[in-house]
């Protein structure tokens, strides 16, 4: 099954994935101290899902890596995205060792395919809102590629699949020498990297920012996790969604989901969540036959 709202189990490998928003109370600003606040509050919840399971942690950089952006209008998203992971996994690791867990932050770099139509396409949006004028401003001096959202304009890039995690031996080798620890890989969808031609080691970074859904829904599938759950305030997956008789469900297939096209009416909050708990439950078919995902609210997990 895809999916399930509380399921008592034996010691599984679990991965959870927080996004970034987690970090930033609605009404307050994006500050230090406040995003160590908000994880103060989260890490009891993590701690104790890592005293009863194998646990590695994964989160999102949204608010975060757009703040970067606004800083430093030059640097590219790769290194914006390094930045933010390593900032967020400072935050997460602090407010992890309040609660008794020694969380290790892994700078985790991915490799996209640079010929992926994503590029010829860039979707994902990043920082703030313009007006149409400020818009062609941007694009003029800084070559950014600016979209219409609603009656605004947004910065967009591209955000190809991650095709291969470079870090992951290290998280696995931690998992199996180091169990105390918890280790948080692939923040924000990983620093996207690609392969330069006609060398089999050498890397370069790429101008993209990778689904930290998918992301950690392939980071669950090449640890051969039981399972991956994605924290979210959006709730659980419900029959007759929105109607009086509106029913959260225990267990769903993907088949079930597919058939119902749960999330596609929102897909820029709960449709990304369940397709990549879709894709990590159908891509351990064969090497974790009883894999489930779940988007679970934190005081569910």
């Amino acid at each position: 099954h895809t999916y399930t709202s509380k399921k008592k189990i034996d010691r599984q490998r679990i991965v959870v994935a927080v996004g970034g928003n987690a970090l930033q109370r609605r009404g307050e600003r994006l500050t230090i101290d406040n995003m160590l606040k908000a994880a103060v509050e989260m890490a009891p919840t993590i701690a104790q899902l890592a005293s009863e399971h194998e646990v590695v942690l994964t989160h999102g950089n949204g608010p975060q890596v757009g703040e970067l952006a606004l800083e430093r209008s030059a640097a590219t998203f790769d290194v914006l995205g390094a930045e933010s992971m390593g900032q967020i996994g400072y935050i997460l690791a602090q407010a992890m060792a309040g609660s008794g867990v020694n969380a290790v932050p892994i700078l985790t770099q991915v490799v996209v395919d640079p010929s992926h139509p994503a590029f010829q396409d860039p979707t994902k949006y990043v920082g703030p809102v313009y007006g149409p004028k400020e818009a062609q401003a941007l694009t003029e001096k800084l070559g950014w590629v600016v979209k219409q959202d609603g009656e605004y304009y947004r910065r967009v890039v591209p955000s190809p699949p991650p095709v291969e995690i470079l870090q992951v031996e290290a998280v696995r080798k931690l998992l199996e020498t180091y169990p105390e620890c918890l280790p948080i890989a692939c923040g924000g969808g990983g620093i996207p990297v690609s392969r330069v031609p006609g060398s089999a080691t050498a890397l370069q970074g790429v101008e993209a920012v990778i689904d930290k859904d998918m992301c950690g829904a392939k980071l669950a599938q090449d640890l051969q996790a039981d399972g991956y759950i994605i924290l979210t305030d959006g709730g659980g997956i419900f029959r007759n969604f929105g109607k009086p008789d509106a029913k959260e469900m225990a267990q769903v297939t993907p088949e079930y989901l597919q058939g119902t096209k749960a999330g596609k009416e929102f897909p820029g909050s709960m449709g990304p969540k369940i397709e990549a708990a879709m894709q990590f439950v159908e891509g351990s078919q064969k090497t974790k036959p009883g894999a489930w995902g779940a988007p679970w609210e934190p005081q569910d997990a």
